[in-house]
């Protein structure tokens, strides 16, 4: 049997599967809905510029590039995300100077999420 967390629709689910063994059917089990899962706390910026920097794919926060005050160019990346198993960047969307860095290695970021702002 493995145990899977799943979320469908938002709702998040506990789940066991059973592997099929020899021919026989596995056991069905009905899902149970997990406990509540708090959404991510995103960081106030202490200096936020005008230019916002936003997540494009829900992830977690892998590294950051840019630190604050830091001169960046459109097209450099700022912030790297993983989301399945994958490096996404998260670039400059435009020229400018890095004037706040609003989330930390391993935060939880949804897609359209202010990572960071420029000014």
């Amino acid at each position: 049997m493995k145990n899977y967390t799943i979320t469908v629709n938002g709702n998040v689910y506990d789940v066991t599967v059973e592997e099929k063994v020899g021919g026989a059917a596995p056991v069905q089990r009905a899902a149970v809905p997990a406990a509540p899962v708090a959404a991510p706390v995103q960081k106030q910026a202490s200096a936020a510029g005008n230019i916002e920097v936003k997540a494009g794919a829900a992830g977690k926060v892998f590294k950051i590039e840019a630190s604050v005050g830091q001169k960046v160019s459109r097209g450099d990346t700022v912030i790297v995300i993983e989301a399945m198993k994958m490096e996404i960047p998260v670039v400059a969307p435009e020229d400018g100077t890095v004037a706040s860095i609003d989330v930390a290695v391993g935060d939880a970021v949804e897609a359209g999420a202010v990572m960071a702002t420029l000014n």
